[in-house]
């Protein structure tokens, strides 16, 4: 098992699937190119992201009716759904944990809608917030 690890939170990767950091996130898809994950990161200067933002921004940013679902992946912990959009199949999650907000973006063709679901699941429950170095 492969470890991807950015300055603010890891993952374990399957070796089935390969991830690629780029300069706003993260994308990860798997061997077979059925379907790829995008992670993308934003930081509150102050305070934790509370459920009511999370709301508040997955409705500002999705333009799909989606109905939302609570959500934990790994450490952290908000709001997840799904919808389809011109022959694609897209899942979605905003997740937080204090001042850390993850943006998630799972997306396959929709024929093959559910095939990687309970891979993808399991891929973003190992989800970890590093921990700031002690001085």
């Amino acid at each position: 098992m492969n470890v991807v690890e950015t300055e603010w939170w890891t993952l374990a990767l399957p070796p089935e699937w390969w991830a690629d950091a780029e300069d706003d996130g993260v994308l990860i898809g798997d061997r077979d190119d059925v379907g790829c994950i995008e992670i993308s990161t934003l930081h509150k200067d102050e305070g934790e992201f509370s459920r009511e933002e999370l709301q508040d921004i997955a409705a500002a940013q999705t333009d799909q009716a989606i109905e939302w679902q609570s959500a934990a992946l790994g450490e952290f912990s908000g709001l997840g759904g799904s919808y389809l959009e011109e022959g694609a199949a897209i899942r979605e999650w905003y997740v937080a944990n204090g001042s850390l907000l993850l943006f998630i973006t799972y997306s396959c063709d929709q024929e093959n809608r559910g095939m990687d679901d309970a891979s993808v699941d399991e891929l973003l429950d190992t989800l970890l917030l590093v921990q700031p170095a002690r001085k």
